[in-house]
């Protein structure tokens, strides 16, 4: 049986290797990738090769999930769960206030029955067994009864942060941001504070089970809850590819208070229209009217045609832009914003539009009300030839530059060769696009919150040569085999040559596309929109 007293000798193996680095420049070198795709640190990698090797020197019956390595299976039945250095910038800056965090489990954060925090510099052991309650240096730990006219909140504030963090600042009495996910939980846990509140824009800014698997039963253990930011109890898998943000809290109360009571700031609108479109002008006018009273601004191309004063979509600051056109229009759109946004089917299918052009004051009302979900699609990125492209949401195509002419290409997954062909060209699809130019070519649509990629080949010259797909986090190469030009297509929207015999790579890009959504059935938008349409 894995007990406290094996977690805080793993921790004991760690404080000693890393109080070995000589100086912050050695203990912030970046050595490596880690497993979830960001630069591990040098004391990161001390950190977690010293808990490996003690368990390994010990025969400790522990898989490990760890930042660094990922997922290590030793055939055991219970598995470590740890984040060697919580805080890792505080850490290289000497700012001490960090951890090396152990929790153990069997498969998620809801199963975890023990956790245990050590903080280097301090010397504080917190602890916590399912059912035995929490500790910190051998005394137990509680929450707090919350005062609502005098919370203190630590709330995340770097800069992923989500504007909800900065103005939940200005809603209550005192708040800290300290930089260390497990420590500031801690700090509920042990009844100085009332919670901690992570929001972050980004995903990849979002925390993952390795953060807060031990603090999540040390707070539980001291009487409170980590929920996810739809009021459900916080649960997460044994990997590194969830994230999630959440509030922890010592009372259901301050959490209902947060989330519920308090106002965050009003939301500024960007209007951005297709000035192509037939009615254009009526559009953008009833959406105006309908957002009388409230900040919006309109984008120079339509505002022009309006005669009124107008500002660039990319120059906006905007929480939430309306989209007045097609599917293109918003692909337009996501290429110049990372604002939430909402379209107004100004085309013919508008697929991704949520509000139909003769219903555009009930869809402005049911926005201003905040009667919504809002959907997060991942975003697509491009490098070619030394930099990034611009991050697209459907698909990236390569194709001849030549009108009927056939290309020779290599495709490669995480760098091994996984077909080569001959053809039009290739599509690299997200699941968003899967119903889009990839569809149209036989390969099979995927729901949106699928985690894939598809590569589907246009019009090959071997029928064997079919759509296939692959993780998310794949990375997917495309090599041009001749000395002939290709274009690299973006969203249908911008064209890039690509000279022959070089390679083009695509990765998930760390940015999202937010769609407002009042109907998140996604089968019956493909029913409505694609099986029946014209």
């Amino acid at each position: 049986m894995i007990t406290k007293e094996i977690l805080s000798a793993i921790a004991d193996a760690v404080v000693e290797a890393i109080r070995k680095i000589p100086d912050s420049k050695c203990r912030g070198e970046e050595v490596c990738m880690g497993a979830d795709g960001t630069p591990a640190a040098q004391i990161d990698k001390v950190a977690e090769n010293a808990a490996l090797m003690y368990i390994d020197r010990n025969s400790i019956p522990l898989n490990v999930l760890s930042e660094e390595i990922g997922f290590v299976d030793n055939g055991a039945e219970e598995t470590l769960v740890m984040d060697p250095i919580d805080g890792t910038s505080n850490a290289i800056a000497g700012v001490p206030y960090y951890t090396v965090s152990l929790a153990v489990g069997t498969s998620s954060l809801s199963d975890i029955r023990l956790g245990y925090l050590r903080n280097p510099v301090t010397g504080d052991e917190m602890w916590a067994e399912k059912g035995a309650g929490a500790f910190k240096n051998g005394y137990r730990m509680s929450v707090r009864k919350p005062d609502m006219d005098d919370l203190f909140m630590m709330i995340y504030m770097g800069n992923g942060a989500h504007p909800d963090a900065f103005a939940l600042t200005k809603s209550v009495k005192s708040s800290r941001c300290y930089g260390c996910s497990s420590l500031e939980m801690e700090i509920v846990a042990e009844g100085e504070a009332d919670g901690y509140f992570m929001k972050a824009e980004k995903y990849t800014r979002e925390v993952r089970i390795v953060d807060i698997a031990a603090s999540t039963i040390i707070l539980r253990e001291a009487g409170g809850e980590v929920y996810d930011l739809e009021g459900n109890i916080l649960d997460m898998p044994f990997d590194l590819d969830h994230r999630s943000n959440f509030l922890a809290v010592g009372s259901r109360d301050v959490y209902d208070f947060v989330m519920h009571k308090e106002k965050v700031l009003e939301h500024r609108y960007g209007i951005y229209t297709n000035t192509s479109v037939r009615n254009a002008e009526k559009y953008t006018r009833e959406v105006m009217d309908a957002l009388q009273g409230h900040t919006y601004f309109l984008d120079k191309d339509i505002a022009d045609m309006m005669g009124l004063e107008g500002i660039p979509l990319n120059e906006m600051d905007a929480d939430i832009v309306i989209v007045i056109g097609g599917d293109g229009t918003l692909l337009r759109a996501l290429q110049n914003t990372d604002a939430m946004v909402v379209g107004i089917n100004g085309g013919s299918v508008g697929f991704l539009a949520e509000i139909d052009h003769d219903h555009i004051k009930e869809g402005i009302e049911r926005l201003l009300r905040e009667d919504y979900i809002i959907e997060s699609r991942f975003k697509l990125s491009t490098w070619y030839d030394g930099q990034y492209l611009p991050d697209c949401v459907n698909e990236a195509v390569v194709h001849t530059a030549s009108v009927a002419k056939i290309r020779h290409y290599k495709i490669y997954v995480d760098d091994e060769l996984a077909c080569e062909l001959r053809s039009d060209g290739v599509i690299v699809s997200t699941p968003t696009g899967s119903t889009c130019y990839a569809m149209s070519l036989g390969a099979p649509y995927i729901q949106p919150h699928v985690n894939a990629l598809m590569i589907v080949p246009m019009a090959a010259y071997r029928f064997s040569s079919r759509p296939f797909i692959v993780p998310a986090t794949s990375k997917i190469t495309i090599e041009s085999v001749l000395d002939k030009e290709c274009l690299i297509v973006l969203d249908g929207q911008r064209e890039y040559p690509m000279d022959g015999m070089t390679k083009v790579e695509f990765m998930m890009s760390n940015k999202k596309a937010r769609f407002i959504r009042f109907n998140m059935d996604f089968f019956s938008r493909v029913r409505e929109k694609l099986v029946n349409a014209l």
